[in-house]
């Protein structure tokens, strides 16, 4: 890099742990020279590409240049991505993409198009083999929005980045007055950036995640040595109900909680903690609204699939009393459950479930249940399992609207089919336990399933 660094060299100075970053590929420039490209000075074709490390682990890393060429793809910056990740994957190391571009270079067109395809190619051929993670710091437009949505987490500085396909001028009946679909907020809150701060809040969030996260898919994930005491008890977490993240906290060592796609879907609460030094992921229903939409079974498959494939383990919390009741909602339920089904269903990863509150019909079964592959379910003295609450089961099941009727059936139904008992007795429970001991269950259920591995059909893939 030159000695006055530029903004592209000072994202990666800032990202990295001091005196860290190696550079390679400085001296690549734009091999074009249609459009009189030739005249225009282009150092490292805008882009930055190099290694370093995060608290000591070795991570790649590119950085486009808006002040050189806009920071346009050109033939020979996306080689220098591409080459950067063939680098990644033989070391098994995280790819961290810092975007800021006008886009595709005009002069070098389909030289240009083929090279962004390369790209997309290797994001696509490492895909759950290293993790790999997008910052957009400014422009990131058309064909460069893939970049990230290609990546594992995104990242989106609040004030200065703009994200989009196309400009809002361009989208037929919308103008930036009405809706800028450019902007952090509008991108986080439609599910396609995990993480929306100023610069050194993005910063510091991923630093965390790349700490919390494993190297790559072979490797088991650092195990830290664990200071929290494993028998800690959760007092009074059944408080917390319709705080996910807060009860996920508590469970959690050191009372540490990474979320992501906090913004999106608030239905689901997805993210990463420790549980006795290990890497676990967590998918809770929120509390905050007892029915599962379809962008929430989305967001929860998505992340157990990036789970599965990095070989974390899964804790999931349920209470979830139904489906999300909208028009707009049954164009995209069936897929998007079926979707969360599979998730759960080929994970082979350990897999433990806590129903904390109510839980009732398919949307139960959905939320980690024995029937989909948990390897344990435990669930708190006061929850409930069954097809749907008690009253209205006894006025279906009696057919008139007759009160005592109803009152008696209800008690009886709640007795027989929705008490946590008769699910424990019917081994859909494996242990009903004081809300106070959950950390150290999950710890102790997450302990015996290190070494856990499963049998599956051979397949290519499937087709869900």
């Amino acid at each position: 890099m030159s000695d006055t660094p530029s903004a592209a060299s000072t994202r990666i100075l800032s990202l990295l742990d001091a005196n860290s970053f190696v550079e390679f590929g400085a001296q690549v420039t734009a091999r074009s020279t249609d459009f009189n490209l030739s005249a225009k000075a282009a150092p490292s074709d805008g882009v930055i590409t190099g290694y370093g490390t995060i608290d000591g682990s070795l991570v790649f890393v590119y950085s486009q240049d808006a002040s050189v060429l806009g920071g346009s793809v050109g033939e020979m910056h996306a080689k220098k991505i591409v080459k950067l990740y063939q680098k990644a994957a033989k070391m098994g190391a995280p790819v961290i993409a810092m975007l800021d571009s006008t886009g595709v270079r005009l002069e070098e067109s389909t030289d240009a198009l083929n090279a962004l395809g390369e790209i997309y190619n290797n994001q696509v051929l490492l895909s759950g083999v290293i993790p790999q993670i997008a910052i957009v710091c400014g422009n990131c437009g058309g064909g460069l929005s893939f970049i990230p949505a290609l990546s594992d987490f995104v990242f989106m500085e609040e004030a200065d980045a703009k994200l989009y396909v196309n400009t809002p001028d361009a989208i037929i009946g919308n103008s930036a007055d009405l809706t800028d679909n450019r902007t952090a907020s509008y991108q986080s809150e439609t599910g396609n950036v995990d993480f929306v701060g100023s610069k050194e809040e993005i910063i510091a969030a991923v630093r965390s995640l790349v700490g919390i996260l494993p190297f790559n898919n072979e490797d088991s994930g650092e195990v830290l040595p664990c200071a929290d005491d494993l028998n800690r008890a959760c007092t009074n977490i059944s408080a917390f109900r319709g705080d996910a993240a807060s009860m996920l906290a508590m469970i959690a060592d050191n009372g540490y909680f990474f979320e992501t796609k906090k913004k999106f879907a608030e239905c689901i609460v997805t993210g990463f903690m420790r549980l006795n030094g290990q890497t676990v992921g967590a998918v809770a229903n929120s509390g905050k609204k007892d029915t599962l939409c379809a962008n929430g079974a989305a967001k929860a498959a998505d992340f157990i699939r990036f789970c599965d494939a990095f070989n974390i383990p899964v804790l999931t919390l349920a209470i979830v009393k139904g489906y999300a009741r909208k028009e707009c909602q049954e164009k995209r339920l069936p897929k998007a459950a079926a979707a969360l089904a599979t998730a759960y269903a080929q994970a082979t990863v350990p897999k433990v479930t806590v129903v904390v509150g109510a839980v009732y019909g398919s949307p139960y079964v959905l939320m980690g249940s024995k029937a989909i592959g948990a390897d344990f379910v435990y669930a708190w003295p006061d929850s409930e399992i069954g097809m749907m609450d008690a009253k209205q089961a006894a006025k279906l099941l009696v057919g008139g609207d007759n009160a005592a009727d109803v009152r008696k059936t209800a008690a009886e139904y709640a007795a027989l089919q929705q008490n946590v008992v008769s699910a424990a007795q019917r081994g859909y429970v494996d242990t009903i336990i004081d809300e106070a001991d959950t950390r150290k269950y999950v710890i102790g259920a997450f302990e015996m399933l290190y070494t856990k591995r499963e049998d599956r059909p051979s397949k290519k893939h499937g087709t869900i």
